[in-house]
C-alpha cells in the first residue's frame, strides 16, 4: 500500500430542504387551511478516526465529497426527510487544517473520535408555520439554508509508542521485523524505507507500537534525502529508539548527526526519552564491541544497549527494555 500523509479535499454538506406552501384540498372542504411541512436538514460531513488505517491514500483518487441534500416538505404537514450524513474514515493521528494549511481545527489522537467537518443546512419552514389569527391562509414559506462548504487539509502524523530512528542502513527495518510481525522491505542499501512502517510488539501481555522512520541524513531538516517528509512523524512518539550500526567507524558522529538534524527541525524532539541501541553486534568481535561502547559512553554520557536481529535473546531483552518507556 502506498503511503500518503497529506491531502487537500473539498467538502460540501447537504443543503436544507425547502418548506412547502401547500393548502388542504379535500372533498367538501372548499377553503382548506395551510398544511405545508418543513424541509429536512441537510446531511453533515463527519470525519471518524480508524485504528486500522495508516495512510491517507484513499483520498488521492477522490478529493470532492458532498453530503445528501434534505428533502423538501410536502402537504399534510409532512416534514421532508433529512439528508444522510457522510462519514469519512481517517487514520488515528490525522490533523485537520483550514485551507491555509496552518490553522489546526481538530486533532485525532484516539480511535473512533468524531469531528463534524461541515454542518448540513437547516430545513426551511412550511407555510403552516406562518399561520396566525390575522393570516389564516399564508402563502409564505422559506427555503432551506445552504450547507457549509470549503477546502480542508488532512495531515497524518504517525502515532506510536516508540519511534525507531537512525542513519540509513542502520538496520531499523530489520529490528522492527524482529520485534513485531511487521514485514517492511529490507535490503542492504540506503533508503530502503521510503515510508514509515508500523508494527506492534507483544511482551508480558502488553502491546508496544513501534514506527520505523526513514533514515535521516545531513541536511534532512532542509529537505535533503527523505528525512524532512517524515521528521514530523517522530513528534507523536512517546520515546525514541536511536539505532546505530556498531560496525560504523565513528559511532559518535553517527549519533550526533541524527540528533543534530532532529534539533534543527524541532528542539522539542531532543527532549524525548531516548534508548540508544547498537545493532549488528555479530559483525565485530567482543573486544572491539566493548571498546567502542566504552568510548561512546565516556563522551556521550548515556547508557546503551546492544542487539543483533539474528539473536532472539537480545531482541527479547530490547522488548523488555521498551516497556519501561511506555508504561
Amino acid at each position: 500500500m502506498k503511503f500518503l500523509d497529506q491531502v487537500k479535499i473539498f467538502i460540501k454538506a447537504g443543503d436544507g430542504g425547502s418548506g412547502s406552501p401547500s393548502f388542504r384540498r379535500e372533498k367538501f372542504i372548499e377553503f382548506g387551511g395551510p398544511d405545508g411541512g418543513d424541509g429536512g436538514k441537510g446531511g453533515s460531513i463527519i470525519l471518524v478516526s480508524e485504528r486500522n488505517l495508516n495512510t491517507l491514500i484513499d483520498f488521492r483518487y477522490q478529493q470532492h465529497f458532498k453530503a445528501e441534500r434534505g428533502r423538501d416538505g410536502s402537504g399534510k404537514n409532512k416534514t421532508g426527510r433529512g439528508g444522510e450524513d457522510l462519514y469519512l474514515k481517517v487514520p488515528v493521528g490525522t490533523q485537520v487544517f483550514e485551507e491555509d494549511n496552518k490553522t489546526l481545527i481538530f486533532d485525532f489522537k484516539e480511535e473512533n473520535e468524531k469531528f463534524v467537518a461541515a454542518i448540513g443546512g437547516k430545513g426551511g419552514f412550511g407555510n403552516t408555520r406562518f399561520k396566525s389569527s390575522t393570516n389564516r391562509a399564508p402563502k409564505k414559506f422559506t427555503k432551506g439554508t445552504v450547507g457549509e462548504e470549503f477546502c480542508i487539509y488532512l495531515q497524518l502524523k504517525t502515532i506510536a509508542d516508540i519511534g525507531i530512528i537512525g542513519l540509513p542502513n542502520a538496520g531499523k527495518s530489520s529490528l522492527l521485523a524482529s520485534l513485531t510481525s511487521a514485514t517492511p522491505k529490507i535490503a542492504n542499501y540506503k533508503f530502503t524505507t521510503l515510508n514509515p512502517n508500523l508494527g506492534v510488539a507483544m511482551y508480558d501481555d502488553k502491546e508496544i507500537t513501534l514506527a520505523d522512520i526513514p533514515g535521516l541524513i545531513e541536511g534532512a531538516h532542509q529537505g535533503t534525502g527523505l528525512g524532512i517528509k517524515f521528521l514530523k512523524h517522530i513528534e507523536r512518539c512517546k520515546a525514541l529508539l536511536h539505532l546505530i550500526d556498531i560496525s560504523e567507524n565513528d559511532l559518535i558522529n553517527s549519533y550526533l548527526q541524527v540528533r543534530d538534524e532532529m534539533g534543527k527541525y524541532s528542539s522539542e524532539l531532543l527532549k524525548k526519552q531516548e534508548i540508544i541501541v547498537f545493532n549488528k553486534i555479530d559483525l565485530i568481535d567482543e573486544n572491539e564491541k566493548k571498546e567502542k561502547i566504552k568510548d561512546f559512553e565516556k563522551i556521550i554520557k548515556k547508557s546503551t544497549f546492544t542487539t543483533s536481529t539474528l539473536d532472539k535473546k537480545s531482541v527479547s531483552d530490547i522488548k523488555s527494555t521498551l516497556l519501561n518507556y511506555v508504561s
